[in-house]
């Protein structure tokens, strides 16, 4: 068998129905989309729309709440600050917010920085921010650095 020889299987496909193609086609002048109205012009398509019927979006429950002032705090491992600790784009005696943003690792602090306990701190860091674990303050204390957490101001 040659790549010229395939063939799909008889009547796997069928030709197309040329819509609006005379009287004869079975699907001429309108070409069954009725008489006037919003569907039978071009380039509409009502979506979510399920004619009349109650739409799917607003029968299934509705759950949950999103605080519209809940704080949103820029997100940074321990094991990041170490590494640009180690790299030299930060100062390890006293890492700030304002030194985090100006070091490249936090792009802006938001609401506040919040230091999560990814990653191994291998010296004694001095680290002051918004927010941070338990287990972030643990790590650093247990390498005998200091994590403090001021409030965030609102």
């Amino acid at each position: 068998m040659r790549l010229n020889e395939l063939r799909d299987n008889p009547g796997a496909t069928r030709k197309k129905k040329r819509i609006g193609r005379g009287p004869g086609s079975g699907k001429g002048k309108t070409g069954g989309r009725g008489i006037k109205g919003q569907k039978s012009r071009s380039g509409v398509a009502i979506n979510g729309y399920e004619g009349g019927q109650m739409p799917l979006y607003q029968r299934l429950p509705k759950r949950g709440f999103n605080k519209p002032n809940r704080a949103k705090f820029a997100v940074v491992n321990l094991g990041l600050i170490q590494k640009f600790v180690d790299a030299g784009k930060l100062d390890g005696a006293s890492v700030t917010e304002d030194s985090l943003v100006a070091s490249g690792l936090v792009r802006r602090k938001l609401d506040g920085v919040r230091v999560l306990a990814k990653g191994d701190v291998t010296q004694a860091l001095t680290i002051a921010v918004t927010g941070a674990s338990k287990s972030a303050i643990a790590a650093v204390e247990a390498q005998g650095g200091a994590l403090t957490v001021a409030a965030a101001a609102d």
